[in-house]
């Protein structure tokens, strides 16, 4: 409860001056009779006109009390919050190659992404996520969905492509992470696009896919996976050279107004997705509404009621002179 003008409680300063005076000097004002003794009335009527006089006084108090607490206006407040919040919509976008088992990342690279991704997706409480993983082809894991157990899940699944499918499309995946994003009518889309290697396959140059994806203000943070070791070991194939195209990588970054990363550990990638979730936070915005139930009325009516009830007592019960 608020008051919407309070400097009328100034006026509460008069009762106590009001009752002050009464003692002082106000009862000498009342019409009254003298009488040679009190001996000549009971206790019986004297302490009636006490309690009758002291009913008359309080309730005039109280109607004064009431009269200026209600010219004080005091009044309800319900404040409403009204919450909207700026989602993005995002795609992760996977390497799925043989090169991901390379174990300089324990157990091998994809775990490590698979773990650090579900993680991200953890902190992202009201985007919309989606996966899409590639090799020498490109695969939708997941539609865009704000549900993130589905999600999780889903990331689990995620395995090595067969033979047949490896490779590295970057531009392929780029073109339909583009595809699935363009629509999007929010203001924040975003790409998380990760890779071991450079681009081998696929009819579209990730060059000319990044530029596509600009023109849909799509921006693209790029993670290059892997140690600056120039050879890494796949379990039970042997060593593989280590083909990250940085160039690449940092030019899709840059054209579409994004950042490139370079992950060479577990901890490094860690870093990197919760970087990227610090600079893609959703934007809330939180607007307050206030709404006011006058309740005045419930101090001005009772300070009539309660004046007439006092005039009634006091010129036709009482049949006082005061």
């Amino acid at each position: 409860m608020e008051l919407k003008n309070p400097l009328y409680l100034i006026l509460l300063i008069t009762i106590p001056c009001l009752i002050f005076w009464y003692y002082k000097k106000g009862k000498d004002k009342e019409a009254s009779f003298r009488i040679s003794s009190k001996y000549f009335l009971s206790n019986e009527i004297i302490n009636s006109g006490n309690k009758k006089n002291n009913f008359i006084k309080i309730s005039q108090i109280i109607t004064i009390f009431l009269i200026i607490i209600g010219l004080s206006r005091p009044r309800l407040v319900d404040k409403i919050k009204e919450t909207s919040v700026e989602v993005v919509d995002m795609m992760l976008v996977l390497d799925i190659s043989s090169s991901m088992l390379a174990d300089d990342f324990k157990p091998n690279r994809l775990e490590a992404v698979k773990r650090t991704a579900a993680n991200f997706i953890d902190s992202r409480k009201s985007d919309r996520i989606g996966i899409l993983v590639f090799a020498g082809e490109s695969f939708i894991q997941c539609p865009l969905t704000v549900d993130k157990s589905v999600l999780k899940s889903l990331i689990k699944e995620i395995s090595i492509v067969s033979k047949e499918y490896d490779g590295t499309a970057i531009g392929i995946a780029i073109a339909n992470a583009t595809n699935r994003l363009r629509k999007s009518e929010v203001k924040s889309k975003v790409m998380v696009l990760l890779s071991d290697g450079s681009n081998n396959s696929g009819e579209i140059d990730p060059r000319t896919a990044s530029e596509l994806a600009a023109q849909y203000d799509i921006k693209i943070y790029t993670i290059g996976a892997g140690t600056d070791q120039a050879f890494t070991k796949i379990p039970g194939r042997g060593l593989i050279k280590n083909e990250i195209d940085e160039e690449t990588l940092k030019f899709i970054a840059n054209v579409t107004g994004g950042k490139f990363f370079r992950a060479t550990d577990i901890d490094a990638l860690e870093d990197i997705y919760s970087e990227i979730d610090e600079l893609e936070r959703s934007e809330i915005e939180v607007r307050e509404y206030a709404q006011y139930t006058e309740i005045y009325i419930w101090f001005l009516l009772p300070s009539l009621l309660l004046g007439l009830i006092t005039e009634i007592f006091r010129r036709f019960i009482f049949k006082s002179m005061i």
